[in-house]
């Protein structure tokens, strides 16, 4: 090791212990807000990666109460300089210029923004932002003055996880242990039921990716699992069956289950991409596959059923499901995962009565899955069709289905 990095280490070491030792203090919080301060204002590379560590260390030490004073203080304490503000604004109106207007720019950002900037310098500092934007997001409900500091969040995040610093990896067998365990902690469409379930997940017919940044190498972001396999399926027990001897030639990739692992990164949309992704780097490895669709649950089915209708019978459940995947709210769908793929530039393909005789299943939609497929040559114009004339791309069979209970309970559905 160099004689300077052996001295900067030193360096960081001993502020550390330094910054550490400011924690003596009865007031957790406005210690944590002092070293925040103190953060903001040092210059020094060495010195502010210790204060770093500190104040991470320090919000991770906090009670559940004393980290909502803290977001209010980030509210109180670090929001615009007004006084730099109005200066700004008066010389930019005085004198317009690039400079000026960068000036601006710079003026009127919250310091909390620098402040996480600084965060994340520290080792472990993106996980603790991650975490912090986590429980911010159950406080906003109860005050929504807290949603001035989501948007700084939204607003970093989507620079520092967009697509360019996105890792794709597929995730197999051989993949480390710890990795391995988080897939079965994070599935949440169809759960993992041990270590025999997931090896046939990660088995030679099945793939599984996730996209992991390099600040998180061991924590994905989001995976999807697929199944390889010939027509489309129309039920989720064959996926997750035992593994089929001598089965035909897959001809379609089944994105089956896709599975956002931080609560933190709500919003933050790269699942767009990750289907994108995975499907372009299946059809070069597998020139045989020709369709890519998804066999996807429709949450809200039967709680917007059992609020429109006193009952409704078996037979009908199908069109009606069709009916309910194209019906908005403003201009939002309402089924959050038909307005994900949807908005993603896919068609719905098919409903499929009896898919998943789960009990989740059950209750969100008797039981009801449906396809949503995504063709290369079609998704960009599905998506602008959708997102500027506000048209859904429905199969003709989809279409058909819709007609069908449009015309028996359109009333019972608009006039509430």
């Amino acid at each position: 090791m160099n004689t300077r990095l052996a001295n900067w280490l030193q360096q960081v070491t001993q502020s550390a212990r330094a910054m550490l030792d400011m924690s003596s203090t009865e007031d957790p919080v406005s210690d944590l807000v002092g070293r925040a301060k103190e953060l903001l204002s040092r210059k020094g590379e060495a010195t502010g990666l210790a204060l770093a560590n500190s104040v991470v260390s320090g919000w991770y030490g906090l009670s559940p109460e004393q980290r909502a004073e803290w977001f209010q203080q980030l509210l109180g304490e670090f929001g615009v300089d007004e006084e730099e503000l109005k200066s700004a604004i008066d010389s930019y109106q005085s004198q317009p210029s690039s400079v000026a207007l960068a000036h601006l720019h710079k003026a009127s950002e919250p310091r909390r923004q620098e402040l996480f900037r600084r965060f994340n310098a520290a080792p472990g500092g993106l996980e603790c932002l991650i975490q912090m934007r986590a429980e911010l997001r159950l406080l906003q409900r109860e005050d929504p003055q807290l949603k001035a500091i989501e948007h700084d969040f939204l607003h970093l995040f989507s620079s520092w996880f967009n697509k360019g610093f996105l890792i794709l990896r597929q995730i197999d067998w051989n993949t480390p242990a710890h990795i391995l365990e988080k897939l079965i902690q994070y599935e949440s469409v169809h759960e993992i039921q041990g270590w025999n379930d997931l090896r046939r997940r990660l088995a030679d017919d099945r793939r599984c990716f996730g996209y992991f940044h390099p600040m998180m190498p061991d924590e994905p972001l989001i995976f999807v699992e697929v199944a390889l396999v010939n027509g489309m399926a129309d039920a989720i027990a064959p996926l997750l069956a035992p593994l089929v001897e001598d089965a035909p030639e897959p001809d379609t990739a089944v994105f089956y289950s896709i599975n956002n692992c931080q609560p933190g990164l709500s919003g933050v949309s790269f699942g767009n991409l990750l289907i994108k992704q995975v499907a372009s780097r299946l059809q070069s490895e597998m020139p045989n596959l020709k369709r890519f669709v998804t066999l996807s649950p429709v949450p809200g089915f039967r709680k917007w059923v059992e609020r429109h209708f006193e009952s409704v019978v078996e037979e009908d459940l199908t069109s009606l499901c069709a009916l309910y995947l194209t019906q908005k709210r403003g201009s939002r769908l309402l089924d959050p995962v038909a307005r994900f793929h949807l908005g993603n530039g896919a068609r719905l393909e098919r409903v499929n009565l009896a898919a998943d005789a789960s009990e989740i299943r059950q209750k969100q939609s008797y039981g009801i899955m449906v396809n949503y497929l995504y063709e290369p040559d079609l998704i960009v114009d599905n998506h602008e069709k959708l997102m500027e004339e506000g048209v859904i791309a429905l199969s003709k069979s989809v279409q058909q289905l819709v007609k069908t209970a449009d015309a028996k309970y359109s009333e019972q559905i608009y006039d509430r």
